[in-house]
């Protein structure tokens, strides 16, 4: 069986939340594989709105197996508040339907502390973080002193880990002018949670490798964009992971030999949270007018978001990197009744044009989009499910789209409902 991954091809807010949503009815494990409760989804399903941050999207569909891979970084606090507003929607969450991977790193108070602190006092060049501890606590990840789920499950264990983080965040604390960590509280706490979590703890590795061996569909959750991705993205305004479709085997255990279909998820627009280069943003009435007809506000920290128009040369980066197969585009409809569209099909740069964005800051800074314009459309394309519900124009407009980042679409999608979607390709299909 062919088995699907999806992630962002943007700077994130592509959409990701309904298409995993709308493709986890063909799949039978939906599998969360990077970042942290920084990361939003919305999903509309009948009129009713789900908000997810750190559980995966497929959660929502009953008799589906949804999971939270190692390559995650998890808050169990939020967690159980994100799974009882959840189960207050009507949606059951059971140890047969969720499970956490045995080696997923922990995110602790001290840590968004830590990153709250130090945003404040960056006068050089803020990061626009969400403040919730994900930068640190994928740091303590790397420097082997992070609190794993399976530490919960024994005394000894978690306060040798506690110790060992506290010899480093002690230290930062006071040259940041924060109190020392209250060791023995934290410990109270960790081990009053650790039931909550440890009844979902898994070996996930081993639980994908049996459902791979039984012929089940998975389908692998990004969280964030690929213009994000700590390697790949406009460094240093980046998330603290990598999002790309790689991070799908090594973010769950997995294997390279599971991945199938990479699919893309790309805004027919673009925009960005936070700070950072953004070459095609707007400042005029048309950047306003795609900000509110799209309601461009972050769904974790409801901050408005950046537009532009689309960027065809970064999504063809993102895809090359990623290496998608398809993807799907969204919100078509909030292109509507515009008289005239831009696509942003290069940039130059001290006189020169460039076919990709460069990874130098500064020459990322002094980039300025090379536009190719098209006719807009007045009807609306909301709510469309076939190509025959389309106007010409936009038609148009999505298959200029596909030549510009030399990649097919496979998927588009008309509305934030779970429905308004065409299936151009299936990503299931063997």
């Amino acid at each position: 069986m062919a088995n699907v991954v999806v992630v962002g091809a943007q700077w994130g807010d592509e959409g990701k939340g309904k298409i995993v949503d709308w493709l986890s009815e063909r799949a039978d494990v939906i599998a969360r594989f990077q970042g942290g409760h920084n990361a939003g989804h919305t999903l509309v399903v009948g009129g009713e709105v789900y908000k997810l941050h750190a559980l995966p999207s497929g959660v929502v569909r009953r008799g589906k197996l949804s999971i939270i891979g190692n390559g995650v970084v998890l808050d169990p606090w939020h967690l159980v508040k994100e799974i009882a507003g959840i189960r207050e929607q009507g949606v059951e969450i059971t140890p047969e339907t969720l499970m956490i991977a045995e080696n997923t790193p922990l995110i602790l108070p001290f840590h968004g502390e830590l990153d709250r602190a130090r945003e404040a006092q960056n006068s050089v060049a803020k990061i626009g973080t969400t403040g919730r501890g994900i930068g640190p606590a994928y740091e303590d990840k790397v420097g082997r002193r992070v609190i794993r789920v399976a530490d919960l499950g024994d005394a000894r264990t978690l306060e040798l880990r506690v110790d060992r983080a506290l010899v480093h965040h002690n230290a930062l604390r006071a040259g940041l002018g924060l109190d020392p960590v209250d060791r023995d509280a934290l410990i109270e706490d960790l081990r009053a949670i650790a039931p909550e979590i440890l009844q979902y703890a898994a070996p996930v590795w081993k639980v994908l490798k049996d459902k791979r061996r039984a012929g089940r569909r998975i389908l692998f959750e990004g969280a964030q964009g690929a213009l994000l991705d700590i390697d790949f993205g406009t460094y240093p305004f980046v998330t603290s992971s990598n999002v790309i479709a790689g991070q799908a085997t090594t973010g769950t255990g997995a294997g390279p030999d599971a991945v199938g279909f990479v699919l893309g998820i790309v805004k027919a627009y673009t925009t960005r949270v936070g700070e950072g280069p953004f070459p095609t943003e707007l400042h005029d009435d048309d950047g306003q007018r795609l900000g509110e007809r799209g309601h461009e506000f972050g769904t974790t920290t409801g901050r408005k978001r950046r537009c532009g128009w689309f960027d065809a040369c970064l999504v063809r980066q993102s895809c090359a990197i990623s290496g998608v197969t398809g993807i799907a585009l969204t919100k078509l409809d909030v292109l509507d009744g515009f008289e005239t569209l831009k696509i942003c099909t290069g940039y130059e740069l001290d006189g020169v044009r460039m076919d990709y964005l460069p990874t130098a800051a500064d020459q990322q800074a002094r980039c300025t989009p090379v536009y190719e314009e098209m006719p807009g459309w007045s009807q609306s394309t909301e709510g469309a499910r076939s190509w025959a519900d389309l106007p010409a124009e936009a038609i148009k407009y999505v298959r200029r789209v596909e030549e510009l980042i030399e990649c097919p679409v496979a998927l588009l999608s008309t509305s934030p409902e779970r429905d308004d979607t065409i299936l151009v390709t299936d990503p299931f299909a063997d």
